[in-house]
C-alpha cells in the first residue's frame, strides 16, 4: 500500500480525496511544497508544524473502505468487532508510515468529515519504539492529542469509520495533523530497526562501501502480565474488526480495545497466553472484544481509555461480573454473563492451549515491553511448535501463530533445522524451557544462553 503525504503549513488546500500520484504532485507543486514519496524519502516536518496526508484506498491493510464522491466511505462489507458482538459496521484506512525530522510524542488531528447520527470517525496514531516495534495506538482529536509513550520519528495513522444509525456511512474528506514533543529525549536519537510495517527510510542511503555499526541494544523492559478469564470466539466465516475472515481452527485473539488491534495478517500486537496445563500460545490480536471495545485494561489508570478507576490488568467485564461494577453491565449496557477479558480463536483455544472449557489464563501483552523480538515464519503449517528444549524430540509445550511476535531471551545450539529462513542449528529461547528453531523465524542477533 502506498499513500502519499505532503506538508502544507499554510492550511489553504481545500478538503479533497486524491486518487493518483500525478494529482498529488500537481497539488504539492501548486502549494509550493515538495510532495515526498513514503518509503523513499524523509519528510521535513518538525515539532509544531503540520502535515496533511493524501487520502486514498489502495488495498494493503485497508478494510471495508472505498474512495467515492470525493471522500473515504464504508464499503458494502459487514465488518464488525465480532468478539464484542458490536452492532455497527466499521472499516479501517491505514496511511503509509510517515517520517518526521525530529522525534515527536504528541499528535493533534483535525478531521473534516460528514458524520451521520451515531457514526464515528476515529483517528489513531502509533510510533516506532526504540526496539523497532510499534507502540500501541493512541487516539488523536483536535482537542485531545494522541500521546506516545516515547518520542518517535516514524508515525502511522489508522482511521476507523463506524456506521451511524440505520447503517449510514461517515464521509472522510480531509485530515490535518500537528506534531510536537512534550517529553525529553532519553539520549541522542537513532533510527531504529524497521517494524513489521516498514517506515520510510532516510533520503540519502549509506555508501555501498560503508559497513554501518550495529545499533545499541535497546533497554529491555518486561511486558505486563495479568490473569484473565478466556472464552472461545468461534464465529467461523465472519469478518473481524481488522478485516480477517475467520477460518476453522484459526489462530488469533480478541482484546476489548482497538489500542492493541493489529492490521490484518500481521503480528504487531501479540499476546502470550499460558494455560494452567503449562501450554502457551503466541497469537496476534485481530479482533476487538469480548464485551467492550474501549477497555484497554493493560494500560495504567491514568492512560486507560475507559474505566480508569479500575486496577491495571483488571478487565471491566470481570469487575462487572464479580463486583457489580457499572451495574453489572458492559460498555454497551448489556448484562455481563461472564468475566472474560480475552477471546481465543478455535485453533488457539483447542490446539495451541488444548483447552476444553472457558478458563483462567495468564496473558502477557508483548507490545507493552521492549527488547529483542522475532516473528514466526512457519512453512507448511499455520503455527510453529514450541519445544521444551532445542530439539525436535523434546516435548511440545505450545505454539506460535504464523506472523506472531515473540520476545527473545537468547540463542542456544541444538538440532539443525531447515525452514523459511534457511538451515540453522540455532534455536531461540522465548521463555523458560520454551524454544523455537531459528530457521523458522525472523530475528535479530541475540546473545547465547
Amino acid at each position: 500500500m502506498a499513500k502519499r503525504m505532503n506538508r502544507d503549513p499554510r492550511g489553504t488546500a481545500p478538503p479533497r480525496v486524491r486518487r493518483t500520484v500525478a494529482s498529488a504532485l500537481a497539488a504539492a507543486a501548486m502549494a509550493g511544497v515538495l510532495a515526498l514519496s513514503l518509503g523513499h524519502q524523509a519528510s521535513a516536518t518538525s515539532p509544531g508544524e503540520t502535515w496533511v496526508p493524501e487520502l486514498s484506498v489502495q488495498g494493503g491493510d485497508d478494510t471495508n473502505v472505498v474512495a467515492a464522491a470525493g471522500a473515504i466511505r464504508l464499503a458494502d462489507g459487514v465488518v464488525r468487532a465480532q468478539s464484542a458482538r458490536s452492532p455497527r459496521t466499521e472499516g479501517e484506512l491505514y496511511l503509509a508510515p510517515y517520517r518526521v525530522a525530529t522525534p515527536v510524542d504528541r499528535i493533534t488531528a483535525k478531521v473534516t468529515a460528514d458524520v451521520p447520527p451515531g457514526g464515528q470517525v476515529i483517528v489513531d496514531v502509533r510510533g516506532v519504539k526504540s526496539d523497532g516495534t510499534w507502540s500501541q495506538w493512541s487516539t488523536a482529536t483536535a482537542t485531545a492529542p494522541a500521546v506516545l509513550d516515547d518520542p518517535s520519528t516514524d508515525l502511522q495513522v489508522r482511521v476507523t469509520l463506524v456506521a451511524g444509525d440505520f447503517g449510514a456511512s461517515p464521509a472522510l474528506q480531509r485530515l490535518w495533523f500537528t506534531t510536537d514533543r512534550v517529553k525529553p529525549l532519553a539520549g541522542t536519537p537513532t533510527t531504529p530497526p524497521a517494524p513489521t510495517t516498514t517506515p520510510a527510510p532516510t533520503t540519502t542511503p549509506a555508501p555501498a562501501t560503508t559497513t554501518p555499526a550495529p545499533a545499541p541494544d535497546p533497554a529491555k523492559v518486561a511486558a505486563l502480565t495479568s490473569r484473565v478469564f478466556a472464552t472461545r470466539i468461534g464465529l467461523v466465516g465472519n469478518t473481524t474488526a481488522n478485516g480477517h475472515v475467520i477460518v476453522p481452527r484459526d489462530h488469533f485473539v480478541a482484546l476489548p480495545s482497538r489500542r492493541g488491534l493489529a492490521p490484518r495478517d500481521k503480528g504487531d500486537y501479540t499476546v502470550k497466553v499460558c494455560a494452567a496445563n503449562g501450554r502457551c500460545a503466541w497469537s496476534p490480536v485481530w479482533d476487538v472484544g469480548p464485551w467492550n471495545i474501549k477497555d484497554d485494561y493493560w494500560n495504567a489508570p491514568g492512560t486507560r481509555q475507559q474505566w480508569g478507576d479500575l486496577a491495571l490488568g483488571f478487565p471491566q467485564a470481570q469487575a462487572a461480573f464479580q463486583r457489580g461494577y457499572n451495574g453489572g453491565k458492559d460498555g454497551f449496557g448489556r448484562k455481563v454473563a461472564n468475566p472474560a477479558g480475552i477471546d481465543l480463536a478455535d485453533g488457539t483455544y483447542y490446539d495451541d492451549l488444548q483447552l476444553r472449557d472457558n478458563s483462567w489464563v495468564t496473558v502477557t501483552y508483548l507490545w507493552t515491553g521492549t527488547g529483542p523480538s522475532a516473528l514466526a515464519r512457519p512453512t507448511g503449517a499455520p503455527t510453529l511448535v514450541v519445544r521444551s528444549a532445542p530439539t525436535d524430540s523434546s516435548s511440545a509445550v505450545g505454539a506460535v501463530a504464523g506472523g506472531a511476535r515473540m520476545a527473545v531471551t537468547c540463542t542456544a545450539a541444538g538440532q539443525s533445522r531447515t525452514g523459511s529462513q534457511g538451515t540453522s542449528s540455532q534455536w531461540l529461547q522465548i521463555g523458560p524451557q520454551q524454544y523455537v528453531p531459528a530457521a523458522a523465524v525472523e530475528a535479530p542477533r541475540v546473545a547465547s544462553c
